[in-house]
This record gives structure tokens, sequence and C-alpha cells, in this order.
């Protein structure tokens, strides 16, 4: 046994104290491709093929523990749940043993040899073993069964037979006593009863999209995992060949098991390094929430990195060294999935990580023969990277089985690896406060926030623009009132001359007002309510029935959009039928209809007063409403954009119009005038003036942007044709942030969490929004950190940009689905909390009533 050791690989101190070898020893047989047992306080692997080897990781000073027992050499080591008494349970091809630590140490310490208890014999090889909650049965994973032994009466309660090919791990569900879920080399996971021994759910074949098409690369890539599997036992390169000749696409059997009780959600991981994750909640039915490729992650993870550090360099200095963590070009060409393992990421300081991550994201520990990583269960990105390469003194630079326990509750966790080429065993201190820290992050969006921290600069486009208005306001509004005196006299002035007649009281009557409303100059009691502005808690539940169901035209039409007016009263909608509808909240009574376009409504916006109605269309025009007369109050076309309009909006409390259209948007001042002149009907009185315009970097086309009209900002959110989120600060006119590669394919609609003026939020959850894009669900970012904090990916939307919606309370997000659903998701969870249904057709939009609790969601 040798000395602990520190080791480093870079002058960083902080980095020099991110691994220490504490314990490493020689074994005369290897033990690679064993399944190891990693506790809070023990370690355990075999030693010399047939001995059991413990160690304590709290006192190195205790002597290691060797048990016997085995004849044949041990294939799989578990821990118990329960800290008293521990147990611990061996395996290996003549029997299954189980014993009690305390009892054990008591019998070393007087002299004698510790026994176990044989609990069954003779199953073969066994590649798992794992305890239940409450350590009343173990499950033995032998050959194509799993068999579950009783602890008390050292009985089989169950074979759980099914699978095809040799189970590779089972874990047992925490919430669920009485379920069991196992994978297997013929890349399947299976959901037992393990009670009734009755299978409950079988999962089809995991291959994905994982198919070599060119039959080239097929056989090549056959031909290695053959050779690799050949080498690495026991994965049979027999079991891949036979794979391969029943027309399977050469995917890699799948190793490694978890199941994480805080998302309910199921991790399987295969041997070429892909995970999958499905959903484990009542009303899912196993849906699978992701795909992960492990490589594709590592590499989008050092180009972050390295990206970081060039943001956070002068532009005088070199590039750092490659050496040691910095060195990241080098990828491995295979990343199998030995382990997985919860990791305590919210030990770590939350100034080290994003604001939703730092409190309610769950981290997985993925031990690889290559490195360890860990993969945050919220967005499905590698938090940090340990690579045993990148530290030369570390004996074991290539493992062939890995446990991990990352829940030690001092900032520790502890690895414990086998040699696959030697014989070697180690284990390892690894201190995540260091590893995190020692990573470098972006900092580019610490200064950003949709609330505004100072007022409008001097030299800011909206400055100019509001200096330009009141300089013409007084002159404007002198003119009007000499046209106002002049319009209200007589045509007759002398005193003594009667008048014609002008301002007398009209001898036929064209209408009679009403008068028997007595409400002494106060509004009605029905007015008042709609108009007062009540908050209400934000408790409150989601609705999950349909209330309410009104066909927008007698055709079949597809509704593009939706939106609330801020008061909750009213609902507009736009059509593909070329017209805009206006609703009550409560779809009573017949609508306002607006038309005018000659295209699909893609479009609508309500001003922030609610007296405009905004529209844009597929015709390329922007037109203005006034929502009290529905007519046309001002339209803006090729005149006045280079390219057809795109998407447009009130901003800045509707002092602006925001515009888009090809690669950039337009700041617009705009003004209103719906009076009618009888000699001049033809003459528009509204006018519009483009003051600012910003083009996305590398003048890709905008496929959607977003900002704040509630309340004053400065940010502008846009995502561009190729695949990047830009963001635009407009107090100092120009770009702010740049995100590449957003989602995998162009973002169709960029929602932010706006909030009502019905409830509150707090400050920092305003700088959250969402994007999403046709085949890639939804992403959660927070704007100080220019991350994505979360994905959303339990709905389907493969072929049609379905849209997205924020509830006013913030505590969840909304989006239609092809499968005629709505999916509501809770901001704290990966996975839909909602399922509404109703629909017949693809849901292609959905709003929140924000003077509602929870929004009362329509949806069409």
């Amino acid at each position: 046994m040798e000395e602990p050791q520190e080791i480093s690989s870079t002058d960083d101190s902080c980095v020099d104290d991110i691994v220490i070898e504490k314990y490493l020893v020689e074994s005369k047989e290897p033990a690679s491709h064993v399944q190891l047992a990693c506790g809070v306080q023990h370690c355990a692997f075999p030693l010399d093929g047939n001995q059991l080897c413990i160690w304590n990781t709290e006192d190195p000073s205790h002597q290691r523990l060797i048990l016997r027992g085995h004849q044949q050499p041990i294939t799989a080591v578990v821990f118990g749940n329960t800290a008293n008494p521990l147990l611990i349970c061996s395996a290996s091809q003549d029997c299954v043993i189980m014993w009690k630590l305390d009892e054990c140490r008591e019998k070393v310490l007087e002299g004698l040899t510790p026994r176990g208890t044989v609990m069954r014999t003779l199953l073969g090889k066994v590649l798992c073993l794992r305890f239940c909650p409450d350590d009343r049965v173990v499950a033995a994973c032998a050959g194509n069964k799993i068999l579950v032994l009783d602890v008390e009466s050292l009985s089989t309660s169950a074979e759980l037979e099914g699978h095809r090919g040799p189970v590779t791990a089972a874990e047992f569900c925490a919430w669920r006593a009485r379920v069991l879920v196992s994978v297997s080399e013929d890349r399947s996971f299976k959901v037992w009863d393990h009670r009734l021994g009755s299978l409950i759910y079988s999962s089809s074949v995991l291959t994905g999209s994982h198919a070599v098409s060119d039959s080239r690369s097929r056989l090549g890539e056959c031909a290695r995992l053959s050779a690799w599997a050949a080498m690495c036992e026991p994965w049979s390169s027999s079991q891949v060949m036979s794979d391969t000749s029943r027309g399977f696409s050469c995917a890699s059997p799948l190793l490694s098991l978890f199941i994480d009780e805080d998302s309910r959600q199921l991790v399987t991981g295969s041997a070429d390094g892909q995970l999958w994750i499905f959903s484990l909640g009542e009303s899912h039915h196993y849906r699978c929430v992701t795909h992960v490729d492990l490589k594709k992650k590592t590499e989008s993870f050092s180009t972050r990195r390295v990206e970081s550090q060039l943001c956070s360099l002068p532009e005088e200095s070199q590039l750092p060294s490659t050496d040691g963590l910095e060195r990241g070009g080098e990828i491995e060409v295979e990343l199998p999935v030995l382990s997985l393992a919860p990791c305590a990421l919210s030990l770590v300081p939350s100034s080290e990580r994003g604001f939703v991550s730092s409190e309610n994201a769950s981290c997985l520990w993925i031990g690889s023969s290559a490195g360890l990583f860990i993969l945050n269960l919220a967005n499905f990105e590698l938090e940090a990277v340990l690579r045993y390469k990148d530290f030369r003194n570390l004996s074991i630079q290539v493992a062939g089985s890995c446990a991990v326990m990352g829940k030690t509750g001092n900032h520790m966790a502890f690895c414990l690896l086998t040699s696959l080429f030697g014989s070697q065993v180690a284990v390892l201190e690894i201190r995540l406060a260091c590893l995190v820290r020692s990573l470098p992050r972006p900092n580019v969006g610490k200064d950003l926030s949709v609330l505004p921290r100072s007022g409008v600069l001097p030299t800011s486009p909206l400055y100019f623009a509001l200096v330009e208005e009141k300089s013409t306001k007084p002159a404007s509004q002198k003119q009007s009132a000499v046209r106002s005196v002049v319009k209200d006299q007589p045509l007759v002035f002398h005193s003594r001359v009667r008048s014609s007649g002008y301002t007398s009281a009209p001898h036929v009557t064209m209408f009679l007002p009403k008068t028997n409303i007595k409400n002494n100059g106060k509004r009605s009691s029905k007015c008042k309510n709609n108009y007062k502005c009540k908050e209400y808690p934000s408790e409150s539940p989601l609705p999950t029935r349909l209330s309410k169901q009104l066909a927008v035209a007698s055709d079949p039409t597809a509704v593009c959009c939706l939106q609330f007016s801020d008061d909750g009263r009213r609902l507009a909608c736009g059509l593909a039928n070329h017209l805009s509808l206006v609703f009550d909240a409560d779809l009573s009574g017949k609508p306002a209809v607006f038309s005018g376009h000659d295209g699909a409504v893609s479009t609508v916006c309500w001003s922030h007063d609610g007296r405009w109605l905004l529209s844009t269309s597929q015709d390329g025009t922007l037109r203005v409403w006034s929502a009290r007369r529905t007519e046309l109050a001002l339209c803006l076309g090729e005149g006045m954009f280079p390219r057809p309009v795109q998407s447009a909006q009130f901003y800045y409390i509707d002092a602006f119009i925001l515009s888009s259209s090809g690669p950039e948007f337009q700041l617009l001042k705009y003004h209103v005038d719906t009076c009618k002149d009888d000699l001049r009907r033809y003459k528009q009185k509204s006018r519009c003036k483009a003051m600012f315009s910003l083009r996305m970097t590398d003048a890709v086309e905008m496929t959607s942007f977003s900002a704040v009209n509630d309340f004053y900002s400065y940010i502008v959110l846009t995502a561009g044709r190729n695949r990047t989120l830009e963001v635009f600060d407009l107090n100092v006119g120009r770009s702010a942030a740049l995100i590449a590669g957003a989602h995998s394919r162009p973002v169709h609609q960029i929602c932010q969490n706006k909030g009502s003026s019905f409830t509150s939020q707090q400050s920092q959850v305003y700088n959250l929004f969402a994007t999403t894009a046709v085949g890639d669900g939804m992403r959660l970012w927070d704007l100080r950190t220019l991350r994505c904090e979360r994905r959303f990916e339990g709905h389907p939307s493969r072929g049609y940009p379905c849209r997205i919606a924020f509830s006013p309370c913030g505590r969840y997000v909304a989006c239609g689905a092809e499968d005629r659903h709505v999916y509501v998701y809770e901001m704290g969870s990966s996975t839909f909390s909602h399922r509404l249904a109703g629909h017949t057709d693809t849901v292609t939009a959905v709003a929140f009533n924000p003077s509602a609790p929870q929004g009362d969601e329509l949806r069409k």
C-alpha cells in the first residue's frame, strides 16, 4: 500500500487540490469490469481474485479488512442502504455471501476469522448486485435472469425472466418499494414488480440514431466494437456480432443504470457513451425525456471552456498552456458509461453556478474509462470534466471499473477505480468545489439584466427619440389648440346678429342616450371589477379540465398566435385566413373582426394601455388597429422596410414599435391619429419614423425577437437562422452578448418571463426566458449567466413550430404539441406536470390570462 499522495497538473493552487490519490494497492489478479462498491465511509473491491477488501475512507489509519469465503473470483460487490447494521454483499460464480461489517471487525479484533452468510450458490456469473431501500431483499443479476433474494429467510422470493441478453444493472425505485428496473445487453430496460414477480413495462431496443448507413462504415464499426468487447469482458464480442447478423445497427450494450428520486427520472448508459433519460412519473408512461451523446457533450464542454478563457483574457495576453486541465483538444474515441451516481453539486457555493441550477437541479456523476463527468439533469449539459490522463501522477490512466460516492456532505467525492490493463486498485478523493472553481466561467452576461440598473444614457437611441418627442410636442399642441378654437366658434360673430344656428341644438333627434343610469359619476360595479388590479395567490392550482371550446371560423382554420390584453379582459388571435379576431376573455359574444391583411397573420400584440392592436402578416406588412373601433390606424409596408416585416411588438411601455425584417430589427417612433377629415379621408394622419436599427452578427436572417413592454427595459433578445441567440442593449445601442448553437435547429420563438400586474415575482426571475425550435424542445435561459439552465423535452414537436408561453406567476411554462395536447412544465422540473387534452389537431399556440389565478389557460 502506498502513502496518500497529492496529484497536481498545473501551477494553480486550487487545481493542485482537486484530486488526491488516497489509496493504491496491487492485486495479484486484475479486477476490471467488476461491480465495485463505494459508500459514505467505506470502499469495497476484490483483492487477489476471491478476497473482499474493505477500506475506511474517513479513517485511513484503519487497516484494510480482508474477508475470505469465495472460491471463485468476485464479480460484484454492493453495500446496503442502512447504516446500522451495515451490510455488504459479494458474488462470484460459486456463491453469493452476505457480510455484516461490524461483526466482521469484531471477529478480526478477537483474532478470529470472520464468516459471512451464504445466500445462494451456483448462480453463474453475477454482473450486478443491488439492495432494496430497506435492505430486506437483494437483487442478483445472473445471466438473463434477476433473482430477488430475501435477506432474512435466505430464500429466493422471485425470479424475473424476460431479457434476451445478460442483465448488466438493476435498481430499486425509492418511492415505489415494489418496483425494480433492469437493463441488459439486449439494449432495453424493463420495469418489474418484484413482489409479484411480474413485468410492468418493457422498452424498445435503445438504438436511437446510431445506425450507420454506409455498409463499409457499418462493418468497421462492428469490427471495432467486437474487438473492444473481446478485450473488455463481460460484454462479449459474440453478442455484438450475433446482434449484427440479426439486423441490429451495431449499438453497444447498456451497462449502467441510475434512478434520480428528485426528478423521478431513469438514466441508463451504454458502452459507446450514449445516455437515455426517461421519466418515471405516474402519468408519463416511461416517456423518453432526452438522449445524450457523451462524446459530443465533451467536445461542446471543451469548446465552451476555450471560449470562456478567451473572454476572460485581456487582448494583449497570450493563450495559456494546454497542459493539465487546460488541455481539451483531444477527445476519447470511446467513453463507455461504466457507472452512474448522484452528485452533490448544490454544496458548491451558488456564486459558481447559474440561478436555476444552483438550487433545484440534480447532477449526476458519470464514470467512464477515460475520466469522470458531472452531468446537469436540468439542462443535460456537462458541468465539469476530469480526465485521468490530464493528471499524469495518477496511477490509473484507463479505468476498467469505476464507482463514485458523491454525497458525502463535506464537499468531497470518492472514486474507486480498477485498471483496465493492469491489476491496480486506487481510491481518489475529489474536492468538488475546487474542481468547479478551476473551470473558467464566462463573465459576458454578469452585467446584463432585463431590469434597468441606470437611467437612459445621453447617447442612447431611446434618449434621442424621447427628446425629439418632447421638442415637437408643444408646437403640435399649439397648432391643434388653434384649430380647436377656430372650429368651435359660430359662423357669425356679431353680438347683435342672430346666429345661423350652428351652435343651437338640432331640431331632429338622431339618437337618444341612456339616461336611466345613476352612478354619480362612478363606474358600474361590473366595469370596476374588470379593471381592478387584484393580486391572486401564486399557489393556486393549474386548470386541468376544458371549460369552453369555440370554433374561430366555419371552415378549418389554423390559429397562428394568441395574446391576452394586459388587463386580461380580451383575447386576440391571428388566423391563417388573413383575419384577426378579438374575443372577450370568457369567449362569450361575437368577436371583433380586423380584416385587411393579404396573408396569414403571424403576430398579434396588444399595447400596454389596451387601446391598440398590432398585427403582422405573411404579406410583409405591419398594421396598427384601433381596438375600440376595429379600424385601421396605421399601415407600414414596403416603403418603410428594406424587406418584408416578419414580426413586431410595442416596446418601452408603448413609446416605440420594434419590428424585424431580414437580418435587422428597427426601433420605430409612431404617432396614431384616428381623427377623420371628411374632405381628406384618403390621407392617413398617423405617422411613423425609423429611429434606429441594429443587425445581427454575420447579417443572418432574424427568426424571432422579444422585448419587455410592461416596464422599462433596454434588452432585446433575438434569434438567427444560424441557430444563435444575440442580446442587444438599446441603452448603449449595440450587441451585448452572443450565444452560439442555442438549439440544433433555428429558434422560431423567444418567450420572456414578463410577469403580470396581478401578481408579483422575485426580481431575478424576470431574467429568465425560454426558446423553442422544431424537433429540439424548449430551453430555459438565464440572462445573467447566458447559459441554458433547464431543458423541457417531453412534448412531441418534430415538424410544426408550436408556440410557448410563461404563466403570470412565473412558475410554469406551457407549449403546444403535435399530439393534440398542451404540455405544462414546472420551472423546477424537466418533465411536464400536466398534459391537457381536448383538441382534435396540432396545438399551435397557447396563452395565459394575466388576471386569472395561474392563467386560466386558453389554447388552440
